[in-house]
């Protein structure tokens, strides 16, 4: 994972928090067991990056609901 990523992780994890009203650890505790994020948002990241922050939001948390996880 280059810097870009592990930025645009951060990034991410901090919107999912404040949307999700969860610590920064929970939301990453989530990405990672679901397989999310080393599974969907680092292999996405070139098409994923380009888009806003409401829309990524909204689609990683949709994905996560699919997953049958609770947020």
């Amino acid at each position: 994972m280059d810097r870009k990523m592990l930025e645009f992780s951060v990034f991410l994890i901090h919107a999912l928090a404040e949307t999700w009203n969860r610590t920064y650890g929970q939301v990453y505790q989530i990405l990672n067991e679901s397989g999310i994020l080393d599974g969907y948002i680092l292999p996405c990241y070139d098409v994923l990056h380009t888009q806003g922050k409401q829309y990524l939001v909204e689609d990683i948390t949709e994905f996560v609901k699919e997953k049958g996880v609770h947020i």
